[in-house]
């Protein structure tokens, strides 16, 4: 898949810097939980000094502000993943900051310590050397248009959320705040997984490989929760709900059957 995205990446970019030669490329990738977007564009950038990277990961509100959120708002936002958990604005100067950086600048990127549930300490924060051609930017619901909110289609907005009040503040900020952060992106991929039952298959790969073994019966049911807040929005996407231009058709083992283009 590697190839592939990497060459779709390259038109992209190419595309954006004639259009607007003044600024850097601005690409998001979305795809859904374990569909290999952020080990790709790393990759990508890796080998590319004029690229820098980072992921809506990386700017997950911290944990004592999604405690306050969880508090105040709702106790569906203490865990992070979903609309309303990402620290937007810290994104925006980030985009900002590469964008109008020179020769010789170095400028820090946001990163969040996922085992700790909280943002990385900014001494530990990465460092993008340099001016920028391209920024890519990944995520899971990079893209992701708001779509419909009844009724609960698992047990965790059924249990948790029966009034639907999660439900319609995520759509809200999808409509909102994440509308005007994706609309400043001058091209949009997206990675396609072939259903939501491969996600999930995915996700419990990734937990296995970080463990360095297989899950508990305890940790399985743990995910299964998990992956819950993020169901609604990645059906969506997957049904195409999603603003990218370009789709990356894969299939359960990820590899690319076919990249459409949409108008």
């Amino acid at each position: 898949m590697s190839d592939a995205l990497n060459d779709l990446i390259d038109r992209a970019s190419k595309q954006a810097r004639e259009a607007r030669p003044q600024r850097p490329a601005l690409i998001g990738v979305g795809g859904a939980q374990g569909a290999g977007k952020s080990y790709l564009c790393a990759s990508y950038a890796q080998s590319r000094p004029a690229v820098a990277h980072f992921s809506l990961d990386d700017v997950y509100r911290t944990k004592a502000n999604r405690v306050v959120l969880a508090h105040g708002v709702h106790p569906l936002l203490i865990t992070r993943g979903p609309p309303g958990t990402h620290d937007l604005p810290l994104a925006a100067r980030t985009i900002d900051r590469l964008a109008s950086a020179k020769a010789g600048a170095q400028t820090p990127m946001p990163a969040f310590e996922k085992r700790a549930d909280n943002r990385a300490p900014e001494s530990l924060w990465p460092i993008h050397e340099g001016a920028c051609e391209t920024i890519l930017v990944d995520g899971w619901c990079m893209g992701a248009r708001a779509s419909s909110m009844e009724p609960p289609i698992n047990t965790l907005e059924k249990e948790s959320d029966a009034d639907g009040k999660w439900r319609r503040m995520t759509q809200r900020l999808l409509e909102t705040d994440y509308n005007a952060f994706f609309s400043r992106f001058d091209a949009m991929i997206y990675l396609q997984a072939p259903s939501w039952e491969i996600v999930r298959t995915w996700r419990g790969q990734q937990e296995a490989e970080l463990l360095g073994r297989a899950l508990t019966p305890e940790e399985n049911a743990s995910l299964d929760r998990f992956v819950m807040h993020y169901e609604r929005i990645t059906r969506a996407m997957l049904s195409g709900h999603h603003s990218a231009r370009w789709i990356v058709h894969l299939d359960k083992n990820r590899k690319v059957t076919r990249i459409e283009e949409r108008k």
